[in-house]
This record gives structure tokens, sequence and C-alpha cells, in this order.
């Protein structure tokens, strides 16, 4: 009886998603065009140059989010690391991610559009723009950023 119960359960599931029924309370739909992309200067975790834009979520709190990166040729995030998993895809344009305590674009991976690279949390790596490029970054936050360097961490720079 109680696997009868079970297969119902999953087959209810099932209908349910392919015949479009409202998604459980607590999650919506996004659906975001090219043009509703809003950009904003990077916050100053960042070196100035690069541009942001909040897709989904709030990257201050927990829960899932969607990021997206602009940032021009030459563009570099100096080797850091974050206390949970990131997702990097990119978008346009051509990036060398490598891991790491220095950057060593040789020993980096390039990616183009389409390409993919998942940095697990408290793993150190780097990213240099090798073109102008857009990438995208998902993951769960609260999404923090801790230089290897301090000294690399734009946020003890005094900005002009």
């Amino acid at each position: 009886m109680r696997t009868r119960a079970v297969v119902w359960a999953a087959a209810m599931a099932a209908v349910l998603t392919l015949t479009g029924a409202p998604a459980p309370a607590g999650s919506a739909h996004v659906a975001v065009t090219p043009d509703g992309v809003v950009w904003r200067p990077a916050p100053p975790v960042f070196r100035p140059g690069a541009e942001t834009a909040v897709i989904h979520g709030d990257l201050s709190q927990p829960g899932p989010f969607v990021v997206r990166m602009k940032a021009p040729a030459g563009f570099t995030i100096m080797p850091h690391w974050h206390p949970t998993d990131e997702n990097v895809t990119v978008l346009s344009g051509t990036v060398a991610m490598g891991m790491g305590d220095v950057v060593d674009e040789k020993a980096a991976t390039a990616l183009t559009a389409g390409g993919f690279m998942h940095v697990p949390a408290q793993s150190h790596h780097f990213l240099v723009a090798r073109t102008d490029v857009v990438v995208q970054v998902h993951g769960t936050g609260p999404f923090t950023i801790t230089y290897v360097n301090p000294f690399d961490d734009p946020r003890n720079v005094p900005r002009m």
C-alpha cells in the first residue's frame, strides 16, 4: 500500500509539472530580457572599471542568486576565495580563469562564450578578461569575497 502511495504521489507531481501548475509557495517565475538588464558600477570589492547586474536574488542573503559582470579587456580579479561554491558562465568574450594564490595566465583555462567553470568553496582562484567580457555567476548566498593577499583587496585602497 505504501509503495502505491509513493508511486501515485510521484505521478501527480509529474502531471502537475507538465501541466504548468503553479510553483510551490515561496518561488516565483523570473524572466529577464537582454534590454531589461540594469548595469551599475561594480561594488567596491572589485577594482574600478567593471559593471554588475543582479539578475535574481540577493547576494547578501542566504539563497540562490544570479549576477552578471561586464568587464573590459585586461580587467583582473586577483586571487581570492568564497565560502560557498561559485559557478561562472562566459556569455561573451574570453576570460582566463585559474586556480592558485598568484595570477598565472599560462596555467589558467581560457574560456570563451558558452564556457563554464565550477569553483568549489574556499578554492583560491583568479580571473583575467582577455577581451571585453560578460560573465554570469550563480550560486548560493551570502556571496562574499576574501582576497588571498589583503593588499589586492580594492576596499583597502582609497578611491579617488
